[in-house]
């Protein structure tokens, strides 16, 4: 009989990440990133962080439009754009949450 508990699958189990001003998406499937994001901006915003960076990569430009299209429909982001330079440029994007 096999063992689920020994098989050495952890692909299911969710991976608990220290929340920062900072989220690299470079780990997640395109799928995955939606939910990512949306769950970043809600631990993000309780733990009091106002300025934020999410690194999503400068390939084709797919997954910086999916974030900031997530970014635009939520109320408590006041501004976001493109990071400076030093932060990735265009290949991550600088984040401003509302206070209250």
């Amino acid at each position: 009989m096999r063992d689920d508990k020994d098989s050495g699958d952890d692909r299911d189990d969710p991976v608990e990440l220290p929340i920062t001003d900072v989220l690299d998406l470079h780990s997640f499937r395109p799928a995955e990133v939606p939910d990512v994001v949306r769950d970043y901006l809600d631990a993000a915003f309780e733990k009091g962080f106002r300025h934020l960076r999410i690194i999503h990569g400068k390939g084709i430009g797919a997954q910086r439009q999916t974030v900031r299209t997530l970014l635009t429909r939520d109320a408590r982001v006041e501004a976001f754009g493109d990071a400076p330079l030093e932060g990735g440029g265009w290949g991550a994007t600088w984040v401003r949450l509302r206070s209250t």
